[in-house]
């Protein structure tokens, strides 16, 4: 009888996932390419030059996968900024939308929240700007080898876009488990 429950367990999973998978936009999909664990690092080249390095682990929200989460852990340059980013798609305005929530090293009280363009390797955020600021872009292209290149650009109200960061981006592959007294752990670096 034990063998009849654990298939009618493993259907009832099976179908359930699957159920979730059914009202869920096919545009998502342009979302896959940021999904894993990520490592970047560039170059502020102004206002003040300096080093960046960036730490994203991007997953599916569970069980409906509507949201890509990702968490970011930076370093600007000696500055440790966290935050959390969800991007979707909107089936009511058919578009890509990414925010970007702040724990620190930047308030809380105003998330970067802009329209997101996805065309198959590349991916642009565009903000319009906060009041006495420009607009600020960034740019993602992605590459076939698990890298993306990244750029940072910004507008003064009345000029062209300017590149302000740079860098590089690599996935990381995924982490192995190993079974501890019956559990999995992620084994530590």
């Amino acid at each position: 009888m034990r063998p009849i429950v654990l298939l009618a367990a493993s259907l009832g999973l099976f179908a359930a996932a699957h159920a979730g998978e059914r009202g869920r936009p096919t545009a998502l999909r342009g979302l896959d390419p940021a999904v894993g664990r990520w490592v970047f690092h560039g170059r502020s080249l102004s206002p003040r030059p300096g080093v960046w390095t960036w730490h994203a682990d991007c997953r599916w929200s569970r069980p409906d996968r509507l949201f890509l989460e990702c968490t970011f852990d930076n370093d600007w340059n000696g500055r440790r900024v966290r935050s959390l980013v969800v991007d979707t798609y909107n089936t009511h305005d058919h578009a890509f939308w990414h925010y970007e929530m702040f724990a620190a090293g930047a308030g809380g009280a105003r998330p970067f929240v802009s329209r997101l363009i996805i065309q198959p390797d590349l991916w642009v955020e565009e903000s319009p700007g906060r009041a006495g600021r420009g607009a600020e872009r960034i740019v993602y292209h992605y590459l076939p080898d698990h890298r993306v290149r990244v750029t940072i650009e910004v507008r003064a109200p009345s000029g062209s876009w300017t590149r302000v960061d740079r860098g590089v981006g690599r996935r990381l592959p995924p982490r192995r488990s190993r079974a501890v007294r019956g559990r999995s752990h992620p084994r530590r670096p």
